[in-house]
């Protein structure tokens, strides 16, 4: 029995990574900071843990609160809760390391997220306090455990009892994404069922209609998938299974409900609530349509754990803003830097739950980002360890979107009188590349007498920004940004480019070579003359400070916490708003009105050559 249990507590200690052994260093991941090979045992039996209640789920719940009783006749204020799942520890868990000194201790269960004692006014008192932890449903049971000695020379004190959901395995967290076709609309949601488990599908209809029942595919992927560690050692987590459903023939502008089904092979079916959304406009439509975009927001914790790098209150605010909000606008695009789990796999469930009541109701588009895609000998453009190891594996395998290949996270949106170009950063962009050659086709491909306002997104600033690394270097920009690119935004007249990745909020005049081409600031009419570059990258990871410097085009900076909102009320008029996260107030705004004439004008550089002859 004494053997059994000290198996049982190496693998614990095994959980806690080290940004020095894995060299990822703190970066943007607060669980990074929980350091595995300096853990030692401290068992204490006059130290108690408790959780309460240990089902959770009984009405069909997939997030709740869990109370975590903690008594330690000793507290300190380097004491803290970790939480684990899976709650098994059993050393026949444990996935063997490769190297050096990741050989042992065996990595047995994954860190979700810990929270510091003294956060409670009590602990220090007494040591005798309950804690509020918000948990959600991950596909496995969940443990509490005390530690003392802070995150970098941890101790472990004590373990409390298990924490299970009624059915683990539920189906949860649908997020909705356009297709290729304006009539369909796309369902992706995770589970705990294997295909050979039960089939999933999608249950919808509209109004006044039968319903119907369209098929899912099911996709998942493992620890070989991915490029390194964090993501492949003490990071991993089963990421269960991932499915989606095209819903097709869409009405448009209609409202459909739906839930998720799961046929098991015992002949029950497994439910998810009841959903809804608004199908999309017919390409072109003149009506009222609205659009947020933002980039940076990673996700916070409700329950104040993980504090770090600001994402509370910065992400949770952002999310609680367009919660709130959601009958006044119809898609979203998250322009890179989703999660920031940087190979800690666990909060890409928390994500997906924080973001579900936005996903589940209007599209929710995605593009990639340094945190999605960088990892050293990969294909991607920087040879970075932002993503942990991840290499951009959940992110493509949990998002839809409608691109020609999945692991080349370019793709074209058509939303009414909205075509969107989404660019990935984090694969080369320059001219002569695949990537280029997308990029102008979608430009191009668009007929702006039915659909008049083109937008450009990207992660990276391809355009211009005075954040101060940018001003450091003297190009206001990625290097290598906007040399190829801007002839294409300007020949084919690119009314706004939007960036992430500088976490701040940045507006430009319309601008073409670096020089201000109008000096309105409000209001732009008549012919187009150059693209309006915009950052918006602060919807939640920790704020980046400005350049000292401020070129004359740089027309509006805040350094804070927001998001943009555009409004297309017909096919000459489009407003724009960058919003207060904290407050939902907005702080800058413009209108552009502009006919189909204006667009057909030509400027500098926007037409080709004509001759007189004849």
């Amino acid at each position: 029995m004494a053997r059994v249990f000290l198996l049982v507590i190496l693998c614990f200690t095994a959980l806690l990574s080290s940004s020095l052994c894995f060299g990822h260093g703190d970066g943007d991941q607060a669980l990074a900071k929980i350091n595995i090979y300096e853990t030692s045992l401290a068992l204490d039996t006059s130290v108690k843990i408790h959780a309460s209640p240990s089902v959770l789920g009984s009405q069909g719940e997939d997030i709740e609160w869990v109370h975590v009783a903690v008594s330690n006749p000793k507290p300190t204020s380097k004491d803290w809760i970790g939480v684990f799942s899976p709650a098994n520890f059993d050393s026949g868990n444990c996935w063997p390391t490769t190297g050096g000194k990741e050989k042992t201790p065996y990595i047995c269960s994954a860190p979700v997220k810990y929270l510091y004692c003294n956060t409670h006014p009590e602990y220090m008192k007494s040591g005798n306090v309950t804690f509020k932890l918000q948990m959600i449903n991950q596909r496995a049971d969940i443990s509490f455990a005390l530690f003392t000695n802070d995150v970098k020379m941890p101790q472990l004190l004590g373990k409390s009892n298990p924490v299970a959901f009624v059915n683990p395995k539920a189906p949860v967290y649908p997020r909705l994404a356009l297709t290729k076709n304006w009539d369909e609309m796309t369902v992706t949601w995770t589970s705990g069922y294997n295909i050979n488990e039960a089939v999933p599908f999608v249950e919808w209809s509209a109004k006044g209609l039968p319903s119907k029942r369209s098929p899912a595919g099911t996709i998942t992927f493992n620890r070989n998938s991915l490029c390194g560690n964090p993501a492949r050692g003490v990071g991993w987590r089963d990421p269960g299974f991932f499915h989606t459903a095209f819903l097709k023939e869409l009405w448009p502008n209609r409202e459909y409900t739906y839930r998720l089904g799961h046929d098991l092979v015992n002949g029950s079916t497994i439910w998810s609530k009841n959903y809804t959304f608004v199908s999309s406009p017919y390409p072109g439509q003149d009506s009222l349509q609205r659009v947020i975009i933002f980039g940076d927001m990673g996700k916070g914790e409700r329950d104040g754990s993980n504090e770090y790098n600001d994402y509370q209150p910065g992400s949770l605010n952002t999310t609680d803003q367009l919660i709130k909000d959601l009958k006044n606008y119809d898609i979203v695009f998250h322009i890179g830097d989703l999660t920031y789990s940087n190979g800690y796999l666990s909060q890409w469930d928390q994500f997906t739950s924080q973001i579900e009541p936005i996903a589940s109701t209007v599209p929710y588009m995605v593009g990639s980002g340094n945190h999605e895609r960088d990892w050293p000998d990969t294909g991607s453009f920087y040879a970075r360890p932002d993503s942990g190891g991840e290499c951009g594996v959940p992110a493509e395998t949990m998002f839809y979107f409608p691109a020609e290949n999945r692991a080349k996270f370019w793709y074209r949106a058509d939303y009414g009188m909205f075509r969107f170009c989404i660019a990935d950063t984090e694969h080369d962009w320059r001219e002569g590349t695949e990537q280029y050659q997308f990029i102008e086709r979608c430009l191009a491909s668009v007929d702006r007498k039915t659909q008049p306002w083109l937008i450009f997104m990207a992660h990276r600033v391809l355009g211009y920004s005075t954040n101060d690394w940018y001003g450091q270097e003297g190009t206001f920009e990625e290097p290598m940004g906007r040399e190829s690119l801007q002839k294409l935004w300007q020949k084919y007249k690119v009314d706004l480019a939007f960036y992430g990745h500088v976490h701040n909020y940045e507006r430009s005049c319309p601008i073409y070579e670096s020089q201000c081409v109008n000096n309105d600031k409000d209001h732009y009419s008549g012919t187009f003359k150059g693209t309006i570059h915009v950052v918006v990258g602060g919807a939640g990871s920790h704020l980046s400070p400005f350049s000292s410097l401020v070129p004359k085009w740089s027309l509006v900076r805040d350094y804070d916490f927001g998001f943009v909102k555009l409004t297309a009320s017909d096919h000459s008029s489009l407003l724009f708003e960058y919003k207060k996260s904290s407050t939902g107030q907005v702080y800058d705004s413009f209108n552009i009105s502009r006919d189909y004439r204006d667009v057909l004008a030509c400027t500098h550089d926007s037409c080709e050559p004509t001759t007189s002859a004849g």
